[in-house]
């Protein structure tokens, strides 16, 4: 598998990782080097935001699960509101569900009084300009389960723009392969390096600086030059 697939505009180089690879990099930069998840999870927020007021017009649905690809689009948002666009939140779950830094993440937005949803329906009853995918992440193993197929369904019948975090839900982020069913995005925005299954899609992808410093890379024996010039986020070319 060709990990070297993408480059930057200027002509960068930006190595893919598969799922297994990025696991070990998140241990790494948390367990190892100190970084907390949080501080990962508000960089991803704060991107995927700034990409979903370009795609969207004032309005968004932010669909979220439990783990850290949902807090990042629970933090994203936040960083949305801030800026004055009106959101809609819809889990995967009931909030007294969620645990860790996602649970964190629901709590400052409850205190906001963003309004919350559950489930398919509450998918199908919102009118946004763009929805942002943040249902599942890298770690997707198996199959979908119920109620995220149902969701995922419901997302792509909308017809809305939609911008996934870190790879479309219901696809193998190694492979690339989707599921019984698989979000069908606008744009990708990927995090730290992109994702190998990321390479035989034709979505659109982003890349997100989410403050991976180069040690960890180095540790781990990843090739890396960092794409990153005057920005904290990257257009990537295949």
């Amino acid at each position: 598998m060709d990990h070297s697939p993408f480059e930057t505009p200027a002509g960068v180089a930006v190595t893919a990782v598969t799922a297994d690879e990025m696991r070990a990099v998140d241990r790494v930069a948390v367990e190892d080097v100190g970084i907390h998840l949080l501080q990962m999870m508000e960089n991803a927020g704060r991107t995927l935001a700034e990409h979903g007021r370009r795609v969207g017009d004032g309005s968004a649905l932010v669909v979220a699960g439990n783990g850290g690809n949902g807090g990042g689009g629970l933090a994203c948002a936040r960083h949305l509101v801030n800026h004055e666009v009106t959101v809609t939140v819809v889990l995967d779950r009931d909030p007294s569900e969620l645990s860790g830094v996602t649970a964190k993440q629901y709590r400052i937005l409850d205190e906001m009084g963003v309004p919350v949803g559950v489930g398919p329906d509450g998918i199908a009853d919102t009118t946004a300009s763009v929805a942002v995918d943040a249902l599942i992440g890298y770690g997707l193993t198996g199959t979908v389960r119920e109620p995220v197929d149902e969701m995922i369904q419901t997302l792509n019948q909308r017809r809305t723009p939609v911008v996934s975090l870190d790879v479309p839900s219901g696809i193998d982020a190694t492979t690339g392969e989707p599921k019984e069913g698989a979000v069908e995005p606008d744009r990708v925005v990927t995090l730290a390096l992109p994702k190998t299954g990321l390479t035989s899609r034709d979505d659109p992808v982003v890349l997100a600086d989410i403050s991976v410093p180069r040690t960890v890379y180095e540790r781990l024996d990843i090739e890396y030059e960092s794409p990153f010039e005057n920005s904290y986020w990257v257009e990537l070319r295949r």
